[in-house]
C-alpha cells in the first residue's frame, strides 16, 4: 500500500537554537520512498547525519528566528502483517552484537524491574506468542488518554496508571519484551487512521533473526506503518530536539491511504 504524509511544524524562537530534526520517512527493505520533499525555511538545508542504528536519517538545524517546517512525502509500505504466535525467540548467545543494546534497561524502560511480573503472568509462552499476549494484555488493560504522561514518564509509571498514549504503550511493550529476554525498540513511525492525527509510536521486536512492528495500541497494523527512525526508547527518537527555547504555535500531521 501507499501513504501520503504532510507534516507541517511553526514554532516561535526567541533566540538562536540549535535543532535535531527527525521527521522523514525512512527508506528501507520493506518501505519505499516513491517521492519527498522536505523545507525547513529559513533554518536551511541543515547538516544531515546517521540516525540510531542506521535507520533513517537526522538533520542539525541553526535556528535564528522562527522555525517554519514542512514535510510531504508518498511511501510504499512493501510488507505484510507477520503471524506473530509463530515466530520463534532467538537464544541470547545468537544475537548480533548490535540487538544487544536492545535488550537491557533504558531511560523510560526498566526492564529489570518487570522480570517477577512478566515471568508470573506470561511464563507459559515465548517468543512471539509472548510478544502477542503482551500486546493483547495492555491493548485491552491500559486506557489511551492524552494528557496524563508527559516526557519523564517512564514504563513503570504507566504500568501503575494504567493509561498514557502510544508512546507510554510502546514503553511497557518494550519493557516487558526485555524482561522477557527478547529484543525490543522503540519506532517513531507514520501510520494512517489515527485520531487525533500525529506522529504515532510503535515498538519492534527481534524474532526469527529480523525486526517486526507491533502497535499495542492496537491503532495501526504492521502493513500500514511508516518507519521514521528508531531507538532503544523515546529519548533516542524524538522527532525534534531543540538546545533552547522554542514554542510551539501549530503542529498538523497528516497521513491518508492512496
Amino acid at each position: 500500500m501507499e501513504l501520503d504524509i504532510d507534516v507541517r511544524l511553526d514554532y516561535s524562537v526567541s533566540s538562536p537554537v540549535d535543532l535535531l530534526l527527525q521527521i522523514e520517512a525512512a527508506a528501507g527493505d520493506d518501505q519505499r520512498i516513491i517521492e519527498a520533499q522536505l523545507n525547513t525555511g529559513f533554518a536551511g538545508a541543515g547538516w544531515p547525519i546517521e540516525a540510531e542504528s542506521g535507520v533513517g536519517r537526522r538533520l542539525w538545524l541553526q535556528v535564528q528566528w522562527d522555525f517554519i517546517c514542512t514535510y510531504s512525502a508518498r511511501v510504499a509500505i512493501e510488507r505484510e502483517a507477520p503471524d506473530l504466535p509463530t515466530l520463534q525467540q532467538v537464544k541470547p548467545y545468537k544475537l548480533p552484537g548490535e540487538m544487544v543494546r536492545y535488550l537491557m534497561p533504558s531511560r523510560y524502560c526498566p526492564s529489570d524491574e518487570f522480570q517477577t511480573f512478566v515471568n508470573a503472568e506470561f511464563g507459559g509462552t515465548e517468543g512471539g506468542a509472548r510478544i502477542a499476549a503482551l500486546r493483547d494484555w495492555i491493548e485491552t488493560r491500559f486506557a489511551y488518554v492524552s494528557g496524563v504522561s508527559g516526557p519523564q514518564t517512564t514504563a513503570l509509571e504507566t504500568f501503575v496508571q494504567r493509561q498514557g498514549v502510544c508512546r507510554d504503550f510502546a514503553h511497557v511493550l518494550i519493557t516487558m519484551a526485555r524482561a522477557s529476554t527478547i529484543p525490543a525498540r522503540f519506532v517513531s513511525v507514520y501510520a494512517p487512521d489515527l485520531q487525533p492525527p500525529d506522529f504515532h509510536a510503535v515498538a519492534e521486536v527481534y524474532l526469527d533473526d529480523a525486526w517486526h512492528l507491533v502497535d499495542p495500541t492496537g491503532m495501526a497494523g504492521p502493513e500500514t506503518i511508516a518507519r521514521i527512525g528508531v531507538g532503544a526508547d523515546a529519548a533516542d527518537v524524538a522527532f525534534m530536539t531543540s538546545f533552547g527555547m522554542m514554542m510551539l504555535r501549530q503542529q498538523t500531521v497528516s497521513v491518508r491511504r492512496v
